[in-house]
């Protein structure tokens, strides 16, 4: 229904189920209409138009993006169309190369679009087509702005289409004001009226928060399963689910907004080649993505609306094909499910009490008895996520984001610095530091041990008896050094701080020292004689060390 039209030039706004073949119903136009250097070869046209795109289409995420490009490179194969691929977490070099080498076709997100035509990389004056996949998603709030942006790099004369399978009254209304006339074609199977597709069997139960983990074990246990998508609400409830399935023992595989897109790109690679058969996603993997083989899509968490959900299911059930879609419904989402169930006509308005220990729920899924919450370890056949390498992406906007989303380590300053988190301070610094302990390794504490200094009660803690032991030298060459210096007013400080240096308490360190520091003003005449007939120096605040600890320190002057 779409080709005649939109190969005539016309605008069209396309709207049908999801699995159903949007993609190429705008690809094929698109794909037709560019010219390329083989039509140049064979005399159809008489130059290319330049190194600039003809097409653009425009998609809300970048796994989607990756996608369409995969369909139109393989549709467009005979006519040698270039496609790229331009979006966020990729390194722009690559993606800035193939600009100037030149594309006919540029599928992108808005962001990154907007990047490389604001540096003026991306020249959008020659383009004649434009393809706003998932238009919803793309005319919604979040999206306007940019999508307003990027109509306004382009020619006035140009070809829009638009295509999505939710299609409200309000986008169409926004969509024409970028639209000439557009027609508007809803298609349909005959026996097909429902607003869900009828190859796809749904299951809605009411589920406790505690028991889903248990209750999605045992449907990843059912018979005649095969590739699984689950889909969450949040980011923390996708990886730890993600972890907790692989820990039962299923090739489980994690799609969210912390991974770094390498990591997001391995998981869907996995999980199309079979090396992983369940994909633990949130909604960025709901729209658009077509991956062969999908029997089961579960709704671990409630959608946020009716969109969502039918996105949500139309990964199984495509092409014709059938597929099973369970939603596990918390008592605190009944609500918001009454309302989805209401919007799409469901016959699910009280979702049944179920448990991973009910019957009903093992007969309607088709799930053997004998199935527990672990995978049996002789049905563990497949590689795992680790099996697909990951590709070097030259990554933007991150360092090393791993599962948790954050750099670990500090980066590289100017001047030997480590910034970010679990930094250290100066190069300089560090390497004094690690130059005294080489040089002093019966001062080097070892790994895990902690310096206790506190003194509690007048009693030194443990430990303080053996810091004086090792420091003992070094306090009396520093209490020497100080009764040889031409001023005394300053030696109770520089006592106070040679201690601190060594890691002994205060008042330990002045009984200690007195006496050496007496013997060694006497023999050299300084200005320490009230300390040599017996005096002791004036000390502030002390505390009054215990015999236990005076006895050791006497012993280590001795």
């Amino acid at each position: 229904m779409t080709l005649p039209v939109a190969l005539a030039g016309s605008d069209v706004i396309g709207q049908a189920k999801t699995g159903t073949g949007k993609t190429l119903g705008f690809g094929i136009p698109v794909l037709q209409r560019v010219v390329t250097a083989a039509d140049v070869e064979a005399g159809r046209a008489a130059a290319l138009p330049g190194k600039s795109p003809q097409a653009l289409v425009v998609v809300p995420t970048r796994e989607l993006c990756v996608q369409v490009t995969n369909d139109l490179l393989g549709a467009g194969k005979v006519r040698s169309v270039r496609v790229l691929s331009v979006y966020g977490g990729r390194a722009y070099e690559p993606q800035v190369e193939a600009l100037k080498k030149g594309v006919e076709v540029v599928v992108g997100t808005p962001g990154r679009l907007l990047d490389l035509a604001g540096q003026g990389h991306l020249d959008l004056s020659q383009v004649r087509m434009l393809v706003l996949d998932e238009a919803d998603e793309m005319l919604d709030l979040g999206f306007l702005p940019d999508v307003e942006k990027i109509v306004d790099r382009l020619p006035a004369v140009r070809q829009t289409m638009l295509f999505s399978a939710t299609m409200p009254g309000q986008i169409i209304t926004l969509a024409r004001r970028y639209m000439t006339k557009p027609t508007h074609i809803r298609a349909s199977a005959p026996d097909d009226q429902g607003t869900t597709v009828a190859s796809v069997s749904q299951h809605v139960y009411r589920a406790h928060a505690m028991d889903k983990q248990e209750m999605l074990s045992r449907i990843l246990q059912a018979k005649g399963r095969g590739l699984v998508m689950v889909f969450c609400r949040t980011k923390r409830t996708c990886a730890d689910l993600a972890e907790g399935l692989t820990d039962r023992g299923f090739a489980a595989a994690a799609v969210h907004g912390d991974l770094g897109q390498g990591a997001r790109e391995q998981a869907l690679r996995a999980f199309r080649n079979g090396k992983v058969d369940v994909l633990v996603a949130t909604d960025v993997a709901a729209r658009g993505i077509d991956v062969d083989g999908v029997t089961h899509v579960v709704n671990y968490q409630c959608p946020e609306d009716e969109k969502t959900y039918l996105h949500r299911i139309g990964r199984t059930g495509r092409a014709g094909a059938s597929g099973v879609a369970v939603t596990l419904v918390d008592w605190e989402d009944m609500p918001r499910w009454g309302l989805i169930n209401k919007a799409l006509e469901l016959p699910f308005p009280e979702p049944v009490e179920t448990y991973s220990t009910s019957a009903h729920f093992y007969t309607d899924l088709e799930i053997p008895e004998s199935a527990t919450g672990v995978l049996p370890r002789a049905d563990r056949t497949r590689a795992g996520l680790g099996a697909e390498e990951v590709e070097d992406l030259g990554e933007t906007g991150k360092g090393g984001r791993g599962r948790g989303g954050r750099s670990s380590g500090g980066s590289t300053r100017p001047g030997g610095r480590s910034g970010g988190r679990g930094g250290s301070g100066s190069g300089a610094g560090a390497e004094a530091g690690a130059g005294d302990e080489a040089a002093e390794p019966s001062r080097r504490r070892a790994p895990g041990s902690r310096r206790r200094r506190r003194l509690s009660d007048g009693v030194a803690v443990e430990g303080a008896a053996d810091a004086a032991v090792e420091a003992a030298p070094t306090v009396v060459e520093a209490a020497a050094a100080e009764a040889q210096a031409p001023t005394a007013k300053k030696t109770t400080r520089s006592r106070k701080s040679a201690a601190s240096k060594a890691g002994i308490p205060a008042a330990t360190f002045v009984e200690a020292a007195v006496e050496p520091a007496a013997a060694a003003a006497g023999e050299a005449g300084a200005p320490g004689d009230a300390a040599a007939d017996g005096d002791k120096p004036r000390r502030r605040r002390r505390r009054r060390r215990p015999d236990a600890a005076a006895g050791a320190a006497a012993e280590s002057t001795d």
